[in-house]
C-alpha cells in the first residue's frame, strides 16, 4: 500500500512556483519591474537561479505569471458575482467594489498599478499585456454592471465606455496612494473612509435625476 503522505521535499517542489510568485509580487511592489533581478527573486524564494528557470523563462514571462496567478482569478470571481447576483445594482456595485478592494487594494497587488504607470512606456509589450488581461476585462465587468442599472431602470442612460473608465480612476488611485511617498499620501486607516464616500458619490451621480 502506497503512503498517502508525499516526502517534505517533493511537497517543497510543488509549491515552489507559487513561492516565487510570491517572492516576484512582493520585489516587482519593492522595486518596479526594472530594477527587479531574478537573482533576487530566486533568493526571496529559497531556490537557487536555475531553478527559477525551470518555471519562468524570463522576467517577463514572470511578470505575466504573478497577474494571471493572483489578479486575472480575482476578475474571474467578480464575473461569477455579477452573474449571479439577484439584488438591486445599487447593492451590486457596491459589493463589487468593497469585494475588490479586499482582495486587491488591501493586499500587495494594490501596488501594480503605480508599478505599470511608471513603467509602462519603458515595456509596451508587458503595458499591452496588462491591459488585455486586466485592465479591458476590468471595464467590460463594471460597464456590464452599469448596463445593468440602466436595462433595470435603475440609474440614467450614461456613455458606457467614457464613465466606467471614469468610475475606475478613482479606485486605482487609491490603490497608488498606498504606495506614494508624501506626495498624493492618505493615511492607511482613512483609505475605507474615502472608499464609501466614493461609493456614495460615484452611485448618486449616476442616478436618474427628478424634474
Amino acid at each position: 500500500m502506497s503512503c498517502p503522505f508525499k516526502p517534505k521535499w517533493e511537497r517543497r517542489k510543488e509549491a515552489r512556483p507559487q513561492e516565487l510568485l510570491a517572492a516576484a509580487l512582493n520585489l516587482f511592489v519593492e522595486r518596479g519591474f526594472a530594477a527587479t533581478r531574478l537573482d533576487d527573486v530566486a533568493k526571496a524564494a529559497g531556490v537557487s537561479k536555475g531553478t527559477l528557470y525551470l518555471y519562468f523563462s524570463s522576467k517577463e514571462d514572470l511578470f505575466k505569471a504573478v497577474v494571471r496567478e493572483n489578479i486575472v482569478p480575482l476578475l474571474g470571481e467578480a464575473a461569477g458575482m455579477i452573474t449571479a447576483f439577484e439584488g438591486d445594482t445599487e447593492s451590486l456595485f457596491r459589493e463589487l467594489t468593497l469585494s475588490w478592494w479586499r482582495n486587491a487594494g488591501e493586499t500587495k497587488l494594490s501596488g501594480l498599478p503605480k508599478l505599470m504607470m511608471g513603467e509602462a512606456g519603458n515595456f509596451p509589450e508587458l503595458a499591452r499585456f496588462y491591459q488585455d488581461e486586466v485592465i479591458a476585462r476590468g471595464e467590460a465587468l463594471l460597464a456590464s454592471v452599469l448596463a445593468r442599472g440602466m436595462q433595470r431602470g435603475e440609474i440614467r442612460n450614461i456613455d458606457l465606455e467614457i464613465d466606467t473608465r471614469l468610475l475606475i480612476a478613482p479606485v486605482i488611485m487609491m490603490m497608488m496612494w498606498k504606495h506614494s511617498s508624501c506626495v498624493c499620501q492618505i493615511e492607511p486607516e482613512k483609505l475605507n473612509v474615502y472608499l464609501e464616500h466614493y461609493i456614495q458619490m460615484a452611485w448618486n451621480s449616476l442616478l436618474i435625476r427628478q424634474g
